[in-house]
């Protein structure tokens, strides 16, 4: 019988009433945010949030609500050692860090992804979906043409070679911590955003990331969302990645729509055969964990978190348990059956 895949849900580190929620309905991994916020205990210290002390806290916190911790997605500031502009040794250096103090811990993966300048980006939020749920969207026609980011006006070339080496410098302090590095793409995968390159954003490029260095350690966060806007075998590509042992982590969503003109969608009305996905997941010998990722904000629900309102986040679970369930059969079938096959 195939393994199923794990799911995890998303936080930042403060508790909230859905953390137990999410144990009711069958999930207790957890993938993080860096603490950022003071508790007014330790806040004197002089700790920073990657620091080995508020992350133990934070661990310790999941812990404690039943919960754990399997993965950071968050990171220091990186935007000099994105761009190769001065101080970029020194970010680079927190970053070690804290996959140091993560390996410390056994917390086995940190994501980060290699966007100058602004993390995902969205041009509206509060698009209508179905039944009037309010989605996120972006329209490449709707960008300002005249207000460039404080990182500047960064090209491929210069993203790429600080790229190289950062991973020259970070892979093998995560070897030796045994954390797997997550590189996420860019979001929304187009070439430029406000005057700086973005180069994370196709499967050649992905290619060239992992080609850098030969470890399991220098691995991908395979974001259906994103891929599927630059390939059309979102599941073909899952495979690819994953059988060469190379997809550490793994955000399960979809959208409608191309690079420059696209909207967020519920789990199940995308334009992603999103069965194939799961089917794909479990073809390989894959050990990390999906999580859901962007959700619809529904009816009732506050604008306080645009795609990530709870109940979104709660369809999304069951859609992906019921995938699950059918696809361990389906490709424990298949297996069975080539197995026979072949003698």
């Amino acid at each position: 019988m195939v393994k199923p895949v794990d799911f995890a849900e998303y936080f930042s580190p403060t508790p909230i009433p859905f953390w137990t929620t999410l144990q009711q309905v069958g999930v207790t991994k957890v993938i993080s945010e860096l603490d950022r916020a003071p508790d007014g205990i330790h806040d004197d210290t002089g700790d920073r949030p990657w620091d080995l002390a508020p992350l133990a806290r934070m661990q310790q916190l999941y812990a404690d609500a039943g919960l754990e911790l399997v993965g950071v997605e968050d990171y220091p500031p990186l935007d000099r050692a994105r761009t190769g502009a001065p101080g970029a040794e020194e970010e680079t250096e927190w970053f070690c860090t804290l996959v140091e103090n993560l390996g410390t811990l056994g917390i086995p993966m940190l994501c980060y992804n290699w966007m100058p300048g602004a993390n995902w980006v969205r041009t509206s939020t509060i698009a209508r979906g179905r039944g009037g749920a309010l989605v996120t969207a972006f329209r490449a026609d709707a960008l300002p043409t005249d207000q460039p980011m404080k990182v500047g006006a960064a090209d491929a070339e210069q993203l790429w070679k600080a790229y190289e080496r950062f991973v020259r410098a970070v892979v093998p302090v995560a070897e030796k911590a045994g954390v797997r590095l997550a590189l996420h793409p860019d979001d929304p995968p187009i070439p430029h955003y406000r005057g700086a390159a973005r180069i994370m954003n196709s499967v050649e490029a992905f290619d060239r990331v992992i080609a850098m260095a030969d470890s399991e350690a220098h691995a991908l966060c395979f974001c259906q969302g994103n891929m599927t806007l630059v390939t059309d075998d979102v599941p073909g590509a899952i495979r690819h990645f994953g059988r060469q042992g190379r997809i550490a982590f793994g955000h399960f969503r979809d959208v409608r729509g191309v690079p420059t003109s696209f909207e967020e969608t519920f789990h199940d009305e995308g334009q992603t055969d999103m069965r194939a996905c799961m089917d794909a997941w479990h073809e390989f010998d894959f050990d990390g964990v999906l999580r859901p990722d962007h959700v619809p904000t529904m009816h009732g629900e506050a604008m306080d978190s645009p795609s990530y309102a709870l109940l979104g986040r709660l369809h999304a679970i069951g859609y992906m348990q019921g995938l699950r369930e059918a696809s361990v059969h389906h490709v424990s079938q298949a297996t069975e059956s080539e197995a026979a096959a072949t003698g």
